[in-house]
């Protein structure tokens, strides 16, 4: 029988266990920061690396490491806008099946702390590119944090500037890092980059409809679109950007076998990532690069065939 000076708790536990709602027991925001900077997304500023590869300069070391530095200047750039993006659709997010898990949106990363990391990633990306010694580095990257942060406010819901404006941002991280280096662009390569960068926005945007379905968009310029307007855009892109490739690969006393035979892969690829958004699964286009088999297949053979035509 337990007497009144038995100084065991009344439950059986413990005296200094954990008590729900204590300070102590909240997550810590260090992974939900994490998650909110989007790790997944930094494959896009793979691009840094596309104009010296095309280049044929990727097997000299000093080349090798700007690009990796310029990669992750890019993604600490980008994790910065995109808390900051967070931050400013906080309250849609919240209305949205996948986006109200976001860290902000869940309230499991304080508002005042992803604001803060924001202003200071976006603003060391650029200062911390001075160490490259090319001023025009640090202008492209400084260029890119604010128009990033000029669509966040503004032209996200401007119809036609939101898919203009999101693809100028994907050209940007390859024009990096071609400057970065120095090496020249050509025609071909802006032409077939910006194509490919509007199929992408366009692809987003169009699978992004198709998930909302007879509701209301959260993106307001889904709104102003029509799912057959963006297939059109979509298979206009896909067209002048398999066009655009093909003059390229077979310019005469310029290019290769292997560079002929590198557009079974590229137009494989490209009707590949149109029929994955036909099928609404192109609305995270880093998820479909991460998961979907055949499009990595042709990508690496794709990446295979052009460096055999440059160092063979």
């Amino acid at each position: 029988m337990r007497t009144s000076a038995d100084p065991r708790p009344p439950t059986g536990r413990s005296p200094a266990g954990p008590t729900p709602g204590r300070a102590g027991d909240r997550p810590h925001p260090l992974p939900a920061l994490v998650r909110a900077c989007r790790p997944r997304q930094w494959l896009k500023n793979l691009l840094v690396f596309a104009a010296p590869g095309a280049a044929g300069a990727l097997d000299q070391p000093g080349t090798l490491l700007a690009c990796a530095c310029l990669f992750a200047l890019f993604c600490v750039a980008a994790s910065g806008t995109y808390l900051l993006n967070d931050v400013h659709d906080a309250s849609a997010d919240r209305a949205h099946d996948r986006k109200r898990h976001r860290p902000v949106a869940s309230g499991a990363l304080p508002v005042p702390l992803a604001v803060t990391a924001g202003i200071v990633f976006g603003a060391a990306a650029p200062l911390a590119s001075l160490a490259l010694g090319d001023l025009r580095v640090t202008g492209l990257l400084a260029g890119y944090v604010l128009l990033t942060l000029v669509y966040t406010r503004f032209l996200r819901d401007v119809v036609l500037c939101d898919l203009i404006v999101v693809a100028g941002c994907h050209v940007l991280r390859a024009v990096a890092g071609g400057v970065a280096i120095g090496v020249p662009l050509t025609s071909w390569f802006v032409l077939v980059l910006s194509l490919g960068a509007l199929l992408v926005v366009v692809g987003k945007r169009e699978a992004e409809l198709r998930a909302t379905g007879s509701g209301t968009p959260v993106r307001r310029t889904l709104c102003a679109y029509t799912t057959s307007y963006l297939t059109q855009t979509r298979t206009m892109a896909s067209g002048a950007m398999i066009v655009t490739y093909f003059l390229w690969a077979l310019e005469p006393g310029g290019n290769t076998l292997w560079h002929t035979l590198s557009i079974v892969p590229f137009v494989m690829f490209v009707l590949r990532y149109n029929l994955l958004v036909d099928r609404g699964v192109g609305e995270e286009p880093e998820e479909i690069a991460l998961r979907d088999r055949p499009i990595q297949i042709m990508l690496v053979t794709l990446v295979a065939l052009v460096a055999a035509g440059i160092h063979l």
